[in-house]
Order: structure tokens, then sequence, then C-alpha cells
């Protein structure tokens, strides 16, 4: 039995041991409704009965607010690295206006000298002093250096010209990089709240549970991923994949997997937590190649490669918004940074809706 075969196997059994050591009479069956409110005071009219969830319910509930704020984060993450970037051509425009408005003032400097030479000359233009001399050969040097210094005259008018056009081309680019920054803040305000109201809204959730009840969502959460896995190997989707990693693939997964354990924190890159896109990029960045920050950016700007071909080092993008993303790292499973609660942990590749595979170092 091959390598991936063996490591599949072995997932398929520790899963299967996992989930039947788990008592069973110490928690509601999966559909089972969470406990029923205190009934209401004696005489009181009783109030309408909410529909009550079950914890798979719950479980589908807090993974639509988990999505949702994945979504956020991803809108986040790429507003603030677009408003780093334009922060940083604000600061080389700023520099390159500074250098015009110093070759404007030397070039008038050059101009004003110029007209003082002229005055200390008589205030006459200098063909006139030209027809004014007796001396051929000084008429012939003066008509040459008349001559020279029309055309420098000339050029120091063009340059003059073009240092305003550029200086006034830099502030107009300026205006428009700060308009996009603004811009930019806004969007990362919007989305850090709608980040917050999504993960508030689960921790809402999750605390209004008992401790059997979130030990048996939790359960659930595996179950389904199992599930999905168990699928996902059993299609055949990995027979005949024996890509191997490049050389900077296996530092990418180097460092990806020695920050196994430390926490989900939206839009953290490290080095003592991470969220999904973090994680992936820094792990590239640390193997020598980088890539874009966000998950969806990663999908819509790195080469695609059919998962026959998948290697370990790949990025998988998960959700059709390319909300989430996993690095791969052989024998059907990637490393990852799930979600706010979680911790950066080896996964089944399978167990989420894949959206397509891309290749960093293609």
């Amino acid at each position: 039995m091959n390598r991936r075969r063996c490591a599949a196997a072995a997932i398929t059994v520790v899963c299967a041991v996992t989930l039947l050591a788990v008592p069973s009479q110490a928690f509601a069956a999966p559909s089972a409704p969470l406990a029923p409110a205190a009934p209401s005071a004696p005489g009181a009219p009783e109030p309408p009965v909410p529909a009550k969830k079950t914890l798979e319910e719950i479980r589908l509930e807090l993974e639509g607010l988990y999505a949702r704020a994945a979504s956020a984060t991803d809108a986040y993450n790429l507003a603030e690295e677009r408003a780093k970037k334009q922060s940083a051509e604000i600061v080389k425009l700023a520099q390159e206006i500074v250098r015009g408005q110093d070759r404007i003032a030397d070039l008038k400097d050059r101009a004003g000298a110029a007209a003082r030479a002229q005055y200390r000359g008589g205030g006459l233009p200098p063909e006139a002093q030209l027809m004014l001399t007796d001396d051929p050969q000084l008429f012939l040097d003066g008509a040459s250096r008349f001559t020279q210094g029309q055309k420098a005259t000339k050029d120091l008018i063009a340059e003059l010209e073009q240092t305003q056009e550029d200086l006034t081309a830099y502030t107009k680019e300026a205006s428009a990089q700060w308009s996009k920054l603004e811009a930019n803040r806004v969007r990362q305000a919007k989305s850090k709240k709608e980040i917050n109201e999504q993960i508030d809204a689960a921790k809402k959730i999750e605390s209004q549970l008992e401790k059997k009840e979130r030990e048996r969502l939790l359960k659930l959460e595996q179950e389904a991923a199992y599930r999905a896995q168990t699928a996902w190997l059993n299609s055949g989707v990995l027979k005949g994949a024996k890509g191997s990693a490049s050389e900077q693939g296996r530092k990418a997964i180097a460092f990806a997997t020695a920050q196994i354990g430390k926490p989900y924190v939206w839009g953290a890159e490290g080095p003592g937590s991470y969220d999904c896109s973090g994680l992936t990029s820094q792990a590239w960045a640390a193997a020598g190649r980088a890539i874009p920050r966000t998950s969806q950016e990663q999908w819509r700007l790195l080469p695609r490669i059919d998962i026959k071909d998948m290697r370990p080092g790949d990025l998988i993008i998960y959700h059709t918004d390319a909300s989430h993303v996993g690095m791969y790292v052989g024998d059907g499973a990637i490393v990852h940074a799930p979600r706010p609660g979680r911790h950066v942990t080896l996964a089944g590749a399978g167990s989420m809706v894949i959206l397509g595979v891309v290749r960093p170092d293609k």
C-alpha cells in the first residue's frame, strides 16, 4: 500500500476511534433540541414558544456566521493592503513634489542670474552690443557666445516648463491616491464592523450552550468534516496524484506546519497568530516567494492547477467566494487557520467545499 493510502487509512482510523471514544450517554442526539426555557410566573399569559433549534441547526448557523466573517476579513485585508500601497505611493509622490519644487527654485535662480548679467552689461540686449563692436574677431566670438546663450536660455525655459508640468501631474496624482486611500479606510472600517458583528453573534450563540452541548457541537463539526473528507477521498480525486513539493514548497510547508497550535485572529500575519491567508502568504514569504495577501487575490492572481496535478505546497482555495485557503501538505491533508476560536491545525483537504487550487511557484 503506497504512502498516501496508508496516511488516508490512518486518518480514517483516528477519526473513527475519536468518534467511538465519546460516551454516547453524555450528549444529546444530533437532532435533539436545546433545553426548554424556565416556565413563566403563575397566572401570567404564556408567551409564544419559539421554535427550538437542534445542535445540527446551530452548527449550520455558526458555520454561516463564520463564513460571512471570513468574507469580511478578506475584504478588510484587501483594503488594508491597498491602503498600504497607496500610502507608500503618496510618500513617493510627495518626495517627487519636493524635488520638483527644488528644481524650479534652482532654474529660477539661474534665470535671475542671466537677467542680472544683462543688467550689468548696460541693459542692452546681446545682439545690440555685438552691433557696436569694431573688432571683427570679437564680433564673431560674441556671435558664437550669443548663439550658445540663446540655446541655453531656450533650454532653461523648456526645462522650467517641463518641471512645472511634472509638478502639476505629481500633485494631481497624489490627490487621487489620497482619495483612494480614504475610500479604502472606509472599506476597512465597514469590513471590521461586519467581522465583529458576525463573530459576536456566533460567540453569543455558543455562550448560551451548556458545556456538554458545546462538546457535542464540536463533535458534530468533526463528523461533518470527516464525512466530507471521506467522500472526497472515495471519489478518486487523488488517484495518480504523485507530485512532490518543490524546494520552495518544502520551505513554505515547514514554516506553515511550525505554526500549528497558534490561534486564529482575523487580520493577523504572525508571528503569534494568523488568519487563513495570513498563514499562507507568510509561509511563502518565508520560502522567498511574495504572493498576494488575501485568499481572493491568491485565487485571482496565482496560476491555477488541476487537482489531479496538485503537489505539496500548493494552495487550496475554498468556498464559492474564495474566502478561505489552506496549504496542501500531501496525503490528502492541509494545514490552515480555520476560524475564530480555533487554532492552526492539520485537516482533511476535502473537508470543505473546494473552489480550486493555485501554485505560487509555477
